[in-house]
């Protein structure tokens, strides 16, 4: 199943948001796809989005079961994972309304 969330980014801190995710992205993606695999997650993507509103974080997983991952993540003490908390928690800015329109799968 795919789980989706919107977030606001504090202006001030897309940046680092940009920064840190590209850092995952190449030199910390082994690091990353590990605690991927430890988590129960498939697949993890983010876009940002720019918006009149502020920018907007999308981020998605692929796992079967979100609360394991969420847990999983949450007591890694893997560096990734801090750096990952410690980027994202500074620059949430809160969540963005939005209405689930479809979900399907077989």
């Amino acid at each position: 199943m795919i789980h989706v969330s919107f977030r606001y980014v504090k202006s001030e801190h897309v940046g680092d948001v940009v920064a840190w995710l590209n850092e995952v992205n190449t030199v910390r993606r082994s690091d990353a796809v590990t605690t991927l695999i430890t988590e129960g997650v498939r697949h993890e993507t983010a876009h940002l989005i720019d918006t009149t509103d502020g920018p907007i974080l999308v981020y998605a997983m692929e796992t079967d079961d979100i609360e394991h991952a969420r847990a999983v993540g949450e007591v890694s003490l893997a560096d990734v994972d801090r750096r990952h908390k410690a980027v994202m928690r500074t620059a949430d800015n809160g969540p963005v309304p939005v209405r689930a329109l479809l979900d399907l799968y077989p």
